[in-house]
């Protein structure tokens, strides 16, 4: 008809590889959908954290993961970043979660003495599974303290690590006080030194 065409064939490739490009992460994101329904790596309900995001998934979507946060943020996390990143899942086979505590006490307190104490301190705390083992062991002689570390099992990591470690360290606290047991904190000594007298005249 005498058109030139030649124009229009560049414009439309030109155009086709501009929605390849953008329609790349949506694909991937879909594929990854797909996968992580195949897998079931992860599912509604599971505590995850990834990155400095923790929380548990509230839906599972066909290009992004819904994680609420214990401060009720939610989070929309890409389908491929929960395929390819590193993705920790608190409750992936079962629902038990350990717990590491570190604390320290003094040189004079018997260590013996210390690790019952902590035990039994910990075992009383709500949340803490009395069906798991709680043990405390010595990590290490710091400057001023005996380094201890103590673990406990909880079954409920959807209801928050840190008011655990919060209950487990007033328990300590209260334990330690009642039997004479001090924790150490590093002392520093400072000293002022004046100012120079000036050189007497001559």
């Amino acid at each position: 008809m005498g058109f030139d065409l030649t124009g229009l064939a560049v414009l439309s490739g030109a155009i086709g590889i501009g929605i390849g490009f953008g329609l790349q992460k949506v694909v991937s994101n879909l594929v990854s959908g797909i996968i992580i329904l195949v897998d079931k790596s992860v599912k509604p309900g599971d505590v995850i954290s990834l990155g400095d995001t923790f929380g548990w998934i509230s839906q599972l979507g066909a290009r992004y993961v819904s994680v609420v946060t214990r401060d009720g943020r939610e989070f929309l996390i890409p389908n491929e970043d929960m395929v390819t990143g590193q993705v920790v899942n608190w409750s992936h086979s079962d629902e038990y979660v350990r717990i590491d505590l570190s604390f320290g006490t003094s040189y004079a307190d018997d260590p013996h003495l210390v690790r019952r104490i902590a035990v039994e301190a910990a075992k009383g705390v709500d949340r803490v599974r009395a069906d798991r083992p709680v043990v405390c062991h010595i990590s290490g002689f710091g400057d001023s303290s005996v380094d201890y570390i103590l673990r406990v099992w909880i079954r409920d990591a959807h209801e928050g690590l840190a008011s655990v470690r919060g209950g487990v360290y007033l328990a300590l606290w209260d334990s330690f006080k009642a039997h004479g047991i001090s924790i150490p904190f590093p002392q520093r000594e400072v000293r002022l030194m004046g100012e120079a007298k000036a050189p007497a005249p001559e």
